[in-house]
């Protein structure tokens, strides 16, 4: 098993609805559907995305998409946001330009990343 099945398995004890597709290059596109969003956004869940690049866990996640309609109540996009595909992929989606500073390779793993993403939605910005 690889450490990214092995950190998915993790995952999904706590995301059971969490999936796991490989894409062309073998990095590891994982999306998390209904993650609750606090007030101030324009939905109330979305499905979060992100990769878990080639030489994961070495190699660190970086960036999250969301569903293309999430905004900001007011209709705009968030702060750092952009609409763009995910790598390897065609689907438009919302793109946070998000990076966790801290990473560890022995110590951090899917479950880190998720709460960074978390974090960042919290940001209601």
């Amino acid at each position: 098993m690889t450490p990214l099945q092995a950190q998915f398995d993790l995952l999904k004890d706590i995301y059971p609805s969490a999936t796991l597709t490989v894409l062309p290059s073998g990095a590891g596109l994982i999306a998390i559907p209904n993650m609750p969003l606090p007030p101030g956004w324009s939905r109330t869940t979305t499905t979060v995305r992100f990769v878990a690049p080639v030489g994961y866990p070495f190699a660190k996640p970086d960036c999250f998409w969301v569903d293309a309609d999430l905004r900001l109540q007011n209709g705009s996009l968030p702060q750092a946001a952009n609409i763009q595909p995910i790598p390897e992929t065609q689907e438009p989606l919302v793109w946070f330009s998000w990076h966790t500073s801290q990473w560890h390779p022995s110590r951090d793993n899917l479950l880190t990343y998720v709460n960074v993403i978390k974090g960042r939605l919290r940001e209601v910005r």
